[in-house]
């Protein structure tokens, strides 16, 4: 790939403007205003009440818009995290930073000197706290770029304190960007980044909640009491219109993830609601703190993010692709120093992530490279467009090729083109007609001069940044079929008889749980308890909620101890980050009557001791309709447990023999999806361990028992409530209700 240089054929689509870039611009000026960048991970427009939302809440964010200039038209160049971040680093595209056989990677020519880099060297001070995220040549170092540089990055969103209290990443940035300011040298101008994890997803943890959206402490219960909207384009025939190579990617895979039931969706958008809103919070932090130092009247601030997202709309998740979701973002711009009247202002202007590295430095007085591909924004914040801007932009996508489908086009102010290169795949929208980009008119006879006409102009386009890619090597791989029998199977591999091993018995990877009671002892998981708790702790399984599953382990327990197999359960973040509550398959020593029973946490507790056969009525009430022999599998030793879940129907054994038949009836009461986790109970000391873990899972559609299908019979008697009872109590009869 040649490294690319302006030229005197430079496309409209940048409007790069040399002789904007040879303006004789003063090397400082006379009081450079303080830059503050915040940048938010996977995030659209969407999400923010400036930009329409009337659920979430972002006042400080929609503070800054009514002070500055809000961006109706901004998007990044390419929608993926690392390349979007290196862009704004570098004032390059993707394609014009990469190297030819690796484009992801940055040159060492390309980023040996960072926007960081110019700024310093004209007197500020700069920082940067936060995601990173940036593939650069071998040798290069961050920290050489920056006065104060920290890494702050996910997996886990949670940082333990020297306290050993958790802080989410989201107050440890902005924690850090209030020290740095708070220590800033009078007089001297700075250019802090602080760049947000948040709202990227716990990829590892698909846990719905905290678990894949983990969000700051501060906004715990917020949107808890709504029900927020469904994707407003998630009409199956959107997702089944489009071509192969989206229906079996990554962004397909990951919709199983996050948004593919009802239940799921909401939980997974009220935490990520509550995402935004921490950063919101964490930015009115830092805001005040701004003002208590007397900085606020010459700090411009700007607030954007690396892409969009989709969000369950076309049956998709992630970004990576053409449409609005992805390349579109939030941006804000509060600048001080413009008059009151230009305050609050609405751009329709197309800008782009790569205008933000000549946007600073022209605020601080100081010409731009050469080099740059974008132009600055200051025009636009001080109130006029200049004539010559871009009309429109060029988009392309093309890292992790063999699983995402790579394109390039350009968006203008009426069409949308873009090319799936690998996949012969093209798209052509109406932005007027047709703003949801529902409508493919690249097969339209209509529409073949526009058609033709766009293809000419992105392929000079991608000439001029560094050519066409190299072709696809190895193929396309396809990470999940379109509509899988069991989604509980997408990312997992099986084994000849369709079981899925989810403890490697070596370490916890795939399982998340507090160190101090979770450990691996003897090729086993072993939770330990000293007699002290103060409350139960679970081990939770991070690779998938679990729907209809056939679960075995082997289970050993000391005399004494309570355990149990947690399943289909939500997690309880209100009572610690690792508590669940849902079915329960019990693990207890020496207490015949509870081992194997079915027991639920923090919600309807015993609905059958062990040996009961068991009917719940649809008003929650389980009625005992048969017994079976009770066993009293020895402590200390190893036993087989199973668990058999199918619809409605849960049906537990220890060593082959049953311990738990039960039909849940209770729709309200019930789960039909959720967590895996392990748990250690409050009592005696006591040590459990777990081996041989492995799950098959069933079709997502095995059909639910109805009432009428399972009759309780007459002779039914209530399951014994867990509950200090009269000493003359006796269990309810179902024919005398």
């Amino acid at each position: 790939m040649k490294s690319p240089q302006p030229s005197s054929s430079v496309s409209t689509l940048f409007a790069i403007a040399l002789a904007w870039c040879l303006l004789i611009i003063p090397s400082q000026a006379k009081n450079p205003p303080n830059i503050v960048f915040f940048l938010t991970d996977d995030q659209s427009t969407n999400t923010l009440g400036c930009y329409g939302n009337e659920v979430i809440k972002t006042p400080n964010i929609d503070r800054l818009a009514e002070q500055g200039t809000r961006f109706d038209n901004a998007f990044v160049s390419q929608p993926i995290c690392w390349v979007s971040r290196t862009t704004i680093l570098t004032g390059l595209t993707g394609r014009s930073y990469g190297t030819e056989g690796n484009p992801e990677l940055a040159r060492p020519d390309a980023v040996e000197t960072l926007y960081s880099d110019i700024l310093r060297e004209e007197g500020y001070r700069t920082g940067f706290f936060g995601k990173w995220h940036a593939k650069m040549p071998k040798g290069w170092k961050r920290e050489d770029h920056f006065d104060e540089f920290e890494a702050i990055g996910r997996d886990p969103f949670f940082k333990k304190q020297p306290d050993g209290s958790l802080r989410h990443e989201t107050e440890v940035i902005v924690d850090r960007g209030i020290d740095f300011i708070m220590n800033q040298p009078k007089g001297k101008p700075f250019a802090l980044n602080l760049w947000f994890n948040a709202c990227h997803a716990e990829d590892s943890d698909r846990r719905p909640g905290i678990g894949h959206f983990p969000w700051p402490k501060a906004v715990d219960g917020m949107y808890d009491d709504i029900t927020i909207d469904p994707p407003r384009l998630n009409d199956p025939a959107i997702f089944e219109a489009l071509p192969e190579c989206f229906q079996t990617s990554i962004t397909r895979e990951r919709y199983f993830w996050r948004w593919n039931t009802p239940e799921k969706y909401q939980t997974n958008i009220r935490a990520y609601y509550r995402m935004v809103s921490g950063i919101d919070g964490a930015i009115g932090r830092f805001l005040k703190a701004l003002n208590e130092a007397g900085l606020t009247d010459n700090t411009i601030i700007v607030y954007s993010a690396d892409n969009g997202y989709l969000m369950g709309n076309r049956g998709l998740a992630g970004k990576w692709s053409h449409f609005e979701e992805s390349t579109r973002v939030p941006l804000i711009i509060t600048d001080p120093r413009v008059p009151k009247n230009q305050r609050g202002q609405v751009s329709d202007a197309p800008v782009l992530n790569l205008d933000f590295p000549a946007t600073f430095l022209d605020w601080a007085g100081i010409k731009p490279p050469e080099r740059y591909q974008g132009r600055s924004l200051q025009p636009i914040v001080n109130g006029k467009k200049p004539d010559d801007w871009r009309t429109e932009t060029f988009h392309e996508h093309f890292a992790v090729r063999n699983r995402i489908p790579a394109f390039e086009g350009i968006r203008s102010e009426r069409f949308k083109y873009g090319r799936y290169f690998d996949h012969d795949e093209e798209f052509l929208h109406d932005l007027q007609r047709d703003p949801d980009e529902l409508v493919n008119l690249a097969k339209d006879p209509e529409y073949s001069k526009v058609l033709k006409d766009l293809r000419a102009r992105t392929a000079a386009v991608v000439d001029e940044l560094g050519g066409p890619l190299q072709p696809l090597k190895g193929g396309f791989n396809p990470s999940t079929v379109p509509n899988p029998e069991s989604t509980a199977m997408v990312s997992h591999k099986a084994d000849k008889d369709g079981f899925v091993r989810i403890f490697n018995g070596k370490n916890l990877n795939g399982w998340t749980g507090d160190p101090e009671y979770w450990s691996v002892k003897n090729g086993a998981i072993t939770g330990t308890a000293d007699g002290s708790l103060k409350r139960n702790h679970f081990l939770a399984w991070t690779g998938s909620t679990i729907r209809n599953f056939d679960l075995r382990a082997k289970v050993k327990i000391t005399a004494g101890g309570n355990s149990g197999i947690q399943y289909r359960s939500t997690q309880r973040p209100e009572f610690g980050l690792d508590v669940l509550s849902g079915y329960q398959c019990d693990v207890v020593a020496n207490t015949p009557k509870y081992n194997g029973m079915l027991y639920e946490e923090r919600g309807r507790r015993i609905l059958s001791h062990a040996g009961e056969k068991v009917i719940i009525d649809p008003d929650g009430q389980p009625w005992v309709i048969d017994q079976m022999p009770v066993l009293d599998p020895a402590p200390g030793k190893w036993h087989d447990f199973r668990i058999l879940v199918r619809g409605n129907h849960h049906q537990h054994w220890i060593d082959g023999k049953p311990t738990a038949d039960l039909i849940d009836l209770d729709e309200k009461g019930r789960s039909l999806d959720g967590v895996l986790a392990v748990q250690v109970h409050v009592g005696p000391a006591m040590e459990v361990q777990f081996k041989d873990f492995r799950i098959k899972h069933l079709p997502d559609d095995l059909p639910l028992i109805s009432p009428s299908e399972s009759p309780i019979p007459a002779t039914a008697y209530g399951v014994r409530p867990q509950a200090k009872l009269p000493k003359d109590w006796k269990p309810p009869i179902y024919g005398e209700q």
